[in-house]
């Protein structure tokens, strides 16, 4: 499916599927690369979704219509070329994320364990034996919502949100997963931390994620997550 429709006066959404799904945020994550190096001189912003894709554009160098229109024929020969996976450098990058996955950095990992009726250590294998797709970016900057999470594993998020998180918490809400860049509330299942920082605002790009990149988790040790940088988390609240 496509639909293209206008947002505002200098704004349009490109929508592109109804569901989530892994493959097509790989495609759109190349697809909006592609149109960014296309349209670079009209486009002010290009920001890639679950199943859609934002731009702000120059309202003086273009109009939704005329926009529109090439981006169709864009579009269409982007999805006819049958490369789009492989058509951008960036979405074909894979990020390792070392994780201590540990009831001291990981408050939820046992009730996860037991809700599944498995071992914790069952959890953290399943869990960083899988390679996820970065679907989107928001919540918080350089959030980035990633999937998909082994059925075996998923886990809605909690009831209540936890008021605050330490940087680096790894969580899984749903079938989706995800690291926390910064002390931040939040309502996922906390199953261990990831020592290195994950965002520089002072670094353009400032998150090493993007719409379609695969990143997959390695498990470290306590001694590792200490030489890493990391810290105990003291607050954990239920």
């Amino acid at each position: 499916m496509m639909d293209i429709r206008p947002v505002s006066e200098t704004a349009l959404i490109i929508q592109l599927g109804d569901h989530i799904d892994t493959q097509l945020a790989v495609k759109i994550g190349g697809l909006a690369d592609h149109i960014r190096t296309r349209f670079a001189s009209e486009l002010i912003e290009v920001i890639p979704s679950y199943t859609t894709i934002y731009i702000q554009y120059h309202p003086l160098k273009t109009d939704f219509m005329a926009l529109a229109s090439r981006l169709q024929g864009l579009i269409t020969a982007f999805f006819l070329s049958g490369d789009q996976g492989n058509s951008s450098p960036e979405v074909s990058k894979i990020i390792t994320i070392p994780v201590y996955y540990s009831p001291e950095t990981g408050p939820d990992l046992s009730e996860i364990a037991q809700l599944h009726n498995c071992t914790v250590q069952e959890v953290i294998q399943i869990h960083s034996q899988s390679t996820y797709i970065v679907c989107a970016i928001g919540f918080s900057p350089g959030f980035a919502f990633l999937g998909s999470v082994a059925p075996t594993i998923a886990t809605p998020r909690k009831i209540e949100p936890r008021k605050m998180l330490p940087a680096g918490s790894v969580g899984i809400a749903g079938q989706q997963t995800a690291v926390y860049p910064t002390d931040s509330p939040g309502g996922w299942q906390i199953i261990g931390n990831c020592p290195v920082s994950l965002i520089d605002f002072a670094r353009t790009p400032m998150s090493p994620f993007s719409v379609g990149l695969s990143v997959q988790f390695q498990p470290i040790s306590r001694d590792e997550f200490f030489q890493l940088g990391g810290t105990l988390w003291s607050h954990w609240k239920s």
